[in-house]
């Protein structure tokens, strides 16, 4: 892997690990990897406002980290084919042992 791939990579957790908002969804998400969810329905589990579950889980759909289905209302789910997803959903899981 060359050393600019590697830097990219490191970008991408910073900015996807970089709030306290998005590592509670990104938990939530991998916790419950096989459904979908409204910004709403995330309020309670996260308890984050909506407006704050806006702003973060943009940036994880940004990154691909996250999924945003189009239909009305939009909902989202963690994307477990992307590979810093796969290894942050091991070191999640790793973590519940502890």
């Amino acid at each position: 892997m060359s050393l600019k791939k590697k830097r990219d990579v490191w970008a991408e957790v910073e900015t996807g690990l970089g709030s306290s908002g998005r590592i509670k969804i990104l938990r939530y998400l991998i916790q419950h990897s096989s459904r979908q969810y409204t910004k709403y329905s995330l309020r309670r589990p996260t308890g984050l406002k909506t407006e704050e579950i806006s702003r973060q889980i943009q940036t994880l759909v940004e990154l691909g980290w996250v999924k945003e289905f189009p239909i009305e209302p939009k909902t989202y789910g963690i994307n477990m084919e992307d590979d810093v997803v796969k290894i942050i959903s091991d070191f999640f899981q790793k973590l519940k042992l502890l």
